[in-house]
């Protein structure tokens, strides 16, 4: 079977990093049955932090928007270790859960977790059709901008 996603990936310029590990006293994934539940991801490029601060207060929605695409392709690099390296396993993107770090005044999560969103939907297409949730919060770990966490449906 040919892996589409891996030559959508590729068409888009990206190559799945090894998966950052994890930063406390977890795992990156869990598998259960035909699920595997992501981990939150921050935005982390070889093995720095890409964008920390708080919405609201110096941090813009663009930067923000690319912060949680970089979380959507580490979500993806986990999803690979737990598809044994398949990304056609994928049947289906669940779920995704945006937080971002903001201001009691911030309103536009949405359109900051978009940036995974839109990511993950270039991505995979059709199986990257998905349920969301886009929360504000005062802090993340590590002083992260944005965190994404996913649940994706597996063969």
């Amino acid at each position: 079977m040919t892996d589409t996603i891996t030559a959508k990936l590729a068409e888009m310029g990206i190559v799945l990093p090894e998966p950052p590990k994890p930063a406390a006293s977890y795992v990156g994934f869990m598998r259960q049955g035909d699920l595997v539940i992501v981990s939150g991801q921050l935005p982390m490029t070889n093995g720095i932090l890409e964008l920390t601060g708080h919405l609201g207060n110096g941090v813009s929605i663009e930067d923000a928007q690319l912060a949680a695409r970089t979380c959507a392709i580490n979500i993806l690099a986990q999803v690979k270790v737990a598809c044994d390296g398949d990304l056609s396993r994928i049947k289906q993107c669940v779920r995704l859960g945006g937080f971002v770090s903001c201001t009691s005044d911030f309103t536009n999560h949405h359109i900051v977790i978009n940036g995974a969103s839109d990511f993950i939907g270039e991505a995979l297409g059709e199986k990257g059709i998905h349920a969301r949730a886009a929360v504000g919060v005062t802090s993340l770990p590590l002083n992260a901008a944005v965190e994404i966490d996913a649940i994706f449906a597996i063969t």
